[in-house]
């Protein structure tokens, strides 16, 4: 495995490079599969032909590649159905998640109140994932374009 940032070759399981200092799975530079150059809007790798496309949206966390969730997506559940906790669920936020869920259902039992609170919370947040200001899921994983 090669550094995406500078094309290093990587040691196992390498949280980042050793090279550069680069987070591992970051970086557009490089082919993490062979090392070669690569344009940042490439698609494929050249050289040895690996999709690139995956690795842009994967990234590596304690050796183990994983997908990165959609920025774009947790944003738009968050304006349109965030009132039930849909987004926080998206990103892994369970305990979240199933607070907002019970405040936007069982909720209205206190006055109708419940399900405001809960759609305002959830506009909210939705508008926080779409700015930036929260850009990460539970696990620590930067939210991908």
């Amino acid at each position: 495995m090669f550094c995406r940032n500078c094309g290093a070759e990587l040691l196992q399981n390498a949280n980042i490079c050793t090279q550069c200092g680069v987070p591992a799975g970051q970086g557009r530079h490089f082919c993490p599969n062979c090392d070669a150059p690569t344009d940042e809007l490439a698609v494929v790798c050249i050289k040895c032909g690996c999709s690139l496309k995956h690795y842009y949206n994967s990234y590596t966390v304690n050796g183990v590649q994983v997908q990165r969730k959609s920025k774009l997506a947790a944003g738009l559940l968050g304006i349109f159905v965030g009132a039930f906790g849909i987004h926080n669920f998206y990103l892994g936020y369970t305990d979240r998640g199933i607070v907002q869920l019970l405040l936007g259902t069982v909720g209205s039992l206190a006055c109708g109140i419940g399900p405001v609170v809960s759609a305002v919370w959830g506009l909210v947040e939705g508008i926080q994932i779409l700015t930036g200001s929260i850009n990460t899921d539970a696990n620590g994983v930067p939210l991908g374009d």
